[in-house]
């Protein structure tokens, strides 16, 4: 019973001490506003920063795993190209031949493993109705399951079929910005426009797809693919061939049978790389993932120098504290206090000054975060957890940088420091 009665008279002393303790250190900070602002200029842009870059990435890297790579748990993609991550593989990648449509055609004929194999090439043309033009749209010629695969569906009229994909028929369906560019409140079924030098039926209006980083998705005609080889068609043009496996578990039988498939048509050797490239879903977000981690790491760098900096400072203008108040430190030993006390003292006071630069970080980069969300079309939003780690790091660095102060505050002897004149 007496240790329990001992035990809460301490914890009732501790308690009545920090409080004492933060009082004193708010009304210091209170005392002296502008040096407090200027001390924390650099834990303020260390965790502004921070916080900044964690929100854009985090909003970047949903937006990209949303739209940018949502080809589907089970599709992939087979390319001329692939993905390139250097110039020795841009080389190595131009000296491929084109995929032509015998490979599309070979991939649909014989693969067992494959639900959906669609060939998609595009270009960019001013396009014209009547006496009204529209520059740079997209011209997409596509299979007739092409549409599905990329979620396109229309609002009114009807997709491409296999008979406008058999006669290299001369009809097309349109995006919402050509609609609202070219025909307003008129219905574009039946209408003719001009993409380049050909004409064609508009046989359907695709429903908005919105954008993606600010660029329209809607900014597009698509037109059968062997219509768009007899009149579009460059020489060195390959076709871009989307496969959906039958469910996600085939996904690398899907692409070896594939692979075994195109490398037979090409005659390349055993020994030899592909000359075509793959690209799936989880290779994107790789690439992207080494991309922002980059970046962050670059970020972290730059915190980590502000926030040495800010510390630094913090330190520094604790010690001249230290020295302000030498004969306040004595007077407090003189009645009693403890050095636990006068060290806890200005640890607290440390502490609380960087979180305070750490708080008013958040808000500058929630602010920002805000600005940029509302005046551009990066998507950005904070994460919880990057406000906490923001805040942990400011106090943490006040903490640390405020131990060497602290330690000469408790050593002071009282007698000398009673004698100091401010």
């Amino acid at each position: 019973m007496a240790k329990a009665s001992h035990f809460l008279n301490e914890a009732r002393q501790t308690s009545v001490a920090l409080k004492e303790t933060l009082r004193l250190a708010l009304d210091t900070l209170r005392a002296h506003k502008l040096r407090t602002f200027l001390t924390l200029l650099g834990v303020i842009l260390a965790v502004t920063t921070l916080v900044a870059v964690m929100s854009v990435l985090n909003g970047l890297n949903v937006y990209v795993a949303t739209k940018i790579a949502n080809l589907g748990a089970n599709a992939f993609i087979v390319d001329r190209f692939g993905i390139i991550t250097n110039e020795e593989q841009w080389y190595k990648a131009r000296k491929r031949p084109p995929l032509r449509p015998d490979d599309l055609d070979a991939l649909s004929s014989q693969m067992k493993l494959a639900s959906a194999v669609v060939g998609e090439q595009q270009t960019v043309a001013d396009v014209r109705y009547g006496n009204d033009l529209k520059e740079d749209v997209n011209i997409l010629g596509a299979t007739p399951f092409f549409a599905p695969l990329e979620a396109i569906d229309v609002a009114s009229g009807r997709l491409l079929t296999e008979s406008d994909e058999i006669h290299r028929s001369n009809v097309c369906i349109i995006g919402q910005d050509l609609v609202k560019q070219f025909f307003g409140g008129v219905d574009p079924i039946g209408k003719s426009i001009r993409p380049g030098q050909g004409q064609y039926e508009i046989v359907g209006v695709a429903k908005e797809l919105g954008s993606v980083l600010g660029q329209s998705r809607d900014n597009f005609i698509m037109i059968p693919l062997g219509t768009y080889r007899k009149e579009w068609l460059g020489p060195d043009d390959s076709i871009t061939i989307f496969i959906q496996a039958r469910n996600p578990d085939f996904m690398p039988a899907a692409e070896d049978e594939a692979r075994v498939i195109l490398r037979s048509r090409h005659h390349v050797p055993y020994q030899h790389e592909d000359d075509f490239g793959i690209i799936e879903p989880s290779s994107l977000m790789s690439l992207w993932q080494d991309l922002t981690g980059n970046i962050f790491a670059i970020a972290v760098w730059v915190t980590s120098v502000f926030l040495v900096v800010g510390g630094i400072v913090i330190m520094n203008i604790m010690l001249a504290s230290v020295t302000e108040r030498t004969r306040e430190i004595g007077l407090r030993k003189s009645l009693g206090a403890r050095r636990r006390h006068i060290l806890m003292q200005f640890l607290v006071e440390s502490s609380l000054l960087s979180c305070l630069g750490g708080a008013m970080g958040v808000a500058a980069a929630l602010a920002l975060t805000y600005l940029v969300r509302a005046t551009t079309p990066i998507p950005i939003s904070t994460p919880f957890f990057a406000i906490l780690i923001a805040l942990f790091l400011s106090t943490a660095v006040g903490l640390f940088f405020g131990i060497y102060p602290a330690m000469r505050a408790s050593r002071l002897d009282p007698i000398d420091a009673l004698r100091v004149e401010n």
